[in-house]
């Protein structure tokens, strides 16, 4: 089974913060808030399994 950091990383945390910010605009509920560390991930370029960096290390 893959557990949630995993699968984030198959699909791109950029992927992932997308969604979220799509979701906080069209609901407005902090519950969608791209979560800070999320927002440091992607800065830093650090995507998932396709910069080879994410939650895991995949070099």
């Amino acid at each position: 089974p893959m557990g949630p950091l995993e699968l984030s990383d198959m699909i791109g945390l950029d992927t992932m913060m997308l969604v979220a910010e799509t979701l906080f605009a069209e609901y407005g509920d902090d519950f969608y808030m791209p979560p800070p560390l999320l927002r440091r991930m992607v800065a830093a370029g650090h995507l998932g399994r396709k910069t080879g960096r994410g939650f895991y290390d995949y070099s």
